[in-house]
């Protein structure tokens, strides 16, 4: 695939973002995502996934340069294949564990959170949550949910409203992480809690997961095309529009 790199392991396989200097979250790579993680779920021979970045990025987020030079129609390709992409990997029925290599933000924090375990590298620039509110960005219906899932209602709309970020140490004490361990151990950790899982009769551990992750499962299984919709309508107002031309407009100067 082209934005992602498969490596295959003797009952495991590792599922590594490589998509530009900050692996930005395009429409390219949300197929690619929605894609691997179908074939992976059908594949006997795998018996669990970690989803890793390289090291220091894990991935920067959204493309937002691609998201504001897109049309209505564009903007709802690109929703389409990234909601697509969070479904799959939230219904995907193996051991998932994420090795948060770097910074990852936004919709990135979101694709992190579609995992059972996630590990996360510490570093001053290695950041997670959702931060939108600083551009005035509408946080689509099923992000919002998946991270309101984990963090809980109360507590997400604050750090919503705040834009907050928080580091390794932070998200560890707050439950969006596992596990807060120095960048060169991300991997390592990651491997070492996915082997530990894998010791589960597999239809046993797909079934429990399905069971532990009810609620989180019916927020994600509804038709994404109502969602699309409402966040196309933003390509309509004229606030959001003038706000994607200012921000291009930054990146320029």
């Amino acid at each position: 695939m082209e934005t992602l790199n498969i490596i295959s392991k003797n009952d495991y396989a590792i599922v590594e973002i490589n998509n530009g200097k900050v692996n930005a979250i395009n429409e390219s790579l949300s197929r690619d995502l929605m894609e691997a993680f179908s074939q992976l779920g059908q594949d006997d021979e795998v018996k669990g996934v970690i989803l890793a970045g390289r090291p220091n990025c894990f991935s920067a987020g959204l493309d937002i340069v691609s998201l504001a030079q897109a049309d209505r129609e564009g903007g709802k390709d690109f929703w389409r294949a990234y909601l697509g992409a969070v479904q799959s990997m939230i219904r995907f029925p193996k051991p998932l564990v994420c090795a948060i290599t770097g910074y990852a933000p936004a919709g990135a924090t979101i694709l992190t959170l579609c995992a059972d375990y996630r590990v996360m590298a510490k570093g001053d620039k290695h950041k997670i949550g959702m931060h939108e509110f600083r551009m005035s960005m509408l946080i689509p219906e099923m992000m919002s949910d998946v991270y309101a899932y984990h963090l809980g209602e109360k507590q997400a709309w604050k750090a919503v409203q705040q834009a907050r970020l928080f580091s390794s140490d932070e998200a560890l004490e707050i439950g969006l992480v596992d596990e807060s361990v120095e960048v060169e151990e991300v991997l390592g950790r990651a491997e070492k809690h996915l082997k530990k899982v894998m010791g589960v009769y597999l239809p046993v551990y797909a079934k429990s997961k399905e069971y532990f992750r009810k609620a989180l499962l019916k927020l994600v299984d509804r038709p994404i095309e109502p969602m699309i919709e409402t966040i196309a309508e933003g390509y309509d107002d004229p606030f959001v529009k003038q706000s994607m031309s200012m921000f291009l407009m930054s990146l320029k100067k």
